[in-house]
């Protein structure tokens, strides 16, 4: 591996000479920017502003912009003079716990390797100190135009070196974290844990990105003159679900996928649906009213009958009196007819008899 710094780590008095490379490496797949209409490719040149001409990389160097505009001229020279102790010199400061140190403070890694025979002794020293302490080591090196923190651990039978953030650089997390009162039930806890436990642990070399190698395999079949392969069917969103339910179903799915027997199916609800169950003993009430209602009218309605009944009884009563009323007038007008004729009979008998 290819030396990005050579200096030497300052342990005390002790001082072992090191190389710098780089831990890791990036596997992303990086594209050119093209000229839609042809594919040509797009590039940017370089150009003096004041001989208005392109420049070669030698020719260029580093400047600091001041305030007025005007540009002041930093060489590498200059830099490698800098009147500090760590411009050539990983300054080891403290050994603290590794817990100590945060995590969002992380930055690049690299492997401190010893250069030359003369480094492999107190390289191996510093080695051993760190595991027998289970300590890290808090150093402070110039890298790239500044000065920087770092933390020195053990991996393998190599020294690594993490770049640190300065604590300032580090943001707290203010308004981050929801601001509303979220009350966490204990079961909805247990089955967080549940789930946690039943998900396990991962070896970190069984994860691939498989995002470049879709990206990969788009690159073959186009080069290939080929279609590239769809996408999937995206997972069908927009359903919210009880947080409950979701927990149930992802424990059922982590046992199912490791080959285990849920011991329970899990039962996915939706809110609304939770939101209907609870409004039905509403809805019972409502059709008990509706049946009140109901029973209510059939009582009116055969109370109206019975009413109506007892009216045209007491209608027909003084009907049959009044019908009886006229047959007896009639009679009787009948009587005083038939008496008033006899008696007019009579009285002409007797004038004919004078």
């Amino acid at each position: 591996m290819r030396s990005i710094w050579n200096g030497a780590v300052s342990f005390g008095l002790v001082s072992i000479p090191i190389k710098v490379v780089n831990a890791t490496e990036s596997h992303s797949i990086s594209f050119r920017q093209i000229h839609t209409e042809d594919g040509g490719r797009i590039r940017y040149r370089k150009f003096c502003e004041v001989e208005d001409r392109e420049v070669s990389q030698a020719e260029i160097g580093k400047g600091y912009e001041d305030a007025d505009g005007s540009i002041i001229p930093i060489t590498d020279e200059d830099l490698a003079q800098l009147p500090i102790p760590t411009a050539k010199t990983i300054e080891i400061v403290a050994f603290v716990p590794g817990d100590r140190i945060d995590p969002l403070q992380m930055d690049a890694a690299y492997y401190l390797a010893a250069s030359g025979a003369p480094a492999a002794k107190p390289y191996t020293l510093l080695r051993e100190a760190l595991k027998r302490s289970n300590k890290v080591a808090i150093a402070k090196f110039a890298l790239r135009g500044r000065e920087r923190l770092g933390m020195l651990r053990v991996v393998g039978d190599a020294i690594a070196m993490h770049g640190l953030l300065w604590p300032d650089e580090v943001r707290a997390p203010e308004g981050v974290a929801p601001d509303v009162d979220v009350t966490v039930r204990d079961k909805e806890l247990d089955l967080a844990d549940a789930l946690m436990d039943t998900l396990g642990e991962v070896e970190l070399e069984d994860l691939h990105d498989e995002y470049r190698h879709a990206v990969e395999e788009v690159i073959a079949a186009k080069a290939a003159g080929e279609t590239p392969p769809a996408a999937p069917e995206p997972a069908a969103g927009g359903m919210v679900l009880d947080l409950m339910a979701a927990l149930e179903s992802s424990v059922r799915a982590a046992k199912e996928s490791r080959g285990e027997e849920p011991e329970e199916a899990a039962e996915v609800r939706r809110l609304h649906q939770r939101k209907s169950a609870r409004a039905a003993p509403k809805e019972t009430a409502g059709k008990k009213s509706t049946a009140t209602k109901k029973t209510a009218a059939k009582k009116t309605a055969a109370s109206a009958k019975k009413s109506t009944a007892k009216s045209a009884q007491v209608a027909k009563k003084p009907a049959a009196k009044s019908t009886a009323k006229k047959s007896t007038a009639k009679k009787t007008t009948k009587t005083a007819t038939k008496t008033a004729t006899k008696t007019a009979k009579k009285t002409s008998s007797r004038k004919r008899t004078a």
